[in-house]
């Protein structure tokens, strides 16, 4: 007889301060734990999944360290769950473990082992909106269009929604090399079927009837970056693809709201302030 399949569950937690803990969840599809930073809302709420940039919060650059995300949302009714890691894996789940970033299953755990486990830890209501920045972003317009039924919105700040074409390939694959990572360890060869049940250009239809946020500026520094460490080729690359994405959304008739600022350098101040702008849409969509 075999052994009942392991289940995800809270193995740790700790207090941050105030409404803020450290919520720490077993894995059983990467058979390890990950750690999630919380905010939590006082009584049933919906959730927001906060996803961050390509160093996946184990380098110190995430919304917990580099923006208000914790003053903001402290009056807000809502859930915010920022998990930590998943460096360079495109919050995907991969076909194969990689000797250079190890074993990813992120679609899997984000969309069905972490919310079975919080869902009942934080009283969630069950509504939940999803929101990623730069190499997130795609991450977050994937996760909605994989997991239609977890997600009543999404959100896409400053990245590039996924092709299967060849410069898709392209900029999803020197993503995954940046961390000495195989593409084809993660979605098998180049353009194939399971780069294309990942293309959101094919797919884009899935969107509807969710809140779409998509936003992205010129790549010319200005007072919204407030002088941080700033990226303007890459800001330039994300303005293009996002406007793509949104000119494929509005082709195949999907609602989406589209900010395309005339200044912003791929920075944090940037982030934020469309992290701000964007909360009344998701709002919107989750009842509160």
């Amino acid at each position: 007889m075999s052994a009942a399949p392991a289940q995800s569950r809270v193995v740790g937690e700790e207090s941050l301060g105030g409404s803020a803990s450290r919520i720490d969840v077993y894995s059983p599809s990467m058979d390890r734990v990950v750690s999630n930073r919380v905010l939590r809302a006082d009584g049933p709420a919906p959730t927001l999944y906060l996803l961050t940039g390509i160093g996946g919060g184990l380098d110190g650059i995430s919304w917990w360290d580099d923006t208000d995300v914790r003053e903001f949302f402290a009056d807000k009714h809502v859930n915010v769950v920022m998990p930590i890691g998943g460096a360079y894996s495109l919050y995907t789940d991969w076909l194969t473990d990689d000797p250079a970033i190890g074993r990813h299953r992120w679609q899997t755990y984000l969309t069905e082992e972490l919310p079975a486990v919080l869902d009942p830890e934080l009283g969630s209501t069950g509504r939940n909106a999803v929101a990623g920045v730069s190499m997130s972003a795609g991450s977050a317009i994937d996760l909605a269009i994989q997991a239609p039924d977890r997600y009543r919105a999404v959100a896409a700040y400053s990245g590039c929604p996924w092709a299967s074409d060849a410069a898709g390939v392209a900029l999803v694959s020197a993503l995954v090399l940046r961390g000495g990572a195989s593409p084809a360890n993660m979605w098998g060869a180049p353009g194939g079927p399971v780069w294309r049940a990942h293309d959101a250009y094919v797919n884009a239809g899935a969107l509807a009837g969710k809140a779409v946020y998509l936003s992205s500026a010129s790549g010319t520094p200005g007072p919204i970056d407030r002088g941080g460490a700033s990226f303007p080729p890459v800001e330039a690359i994300a303005d293009a693809c996002t406007g793509a994405f949104a000119g494929r959304l509005a082709e195949v008739g999907v609602a989406a709201v589209h900010v395309d600022r005339p200044e912003g350098a791929h920075t944090w101040g940037q982030f934020e302030t469309d992290l701000h702008d964007s909360w009344p849409h998701l709002a919107g969509a989750l009842g509160v």
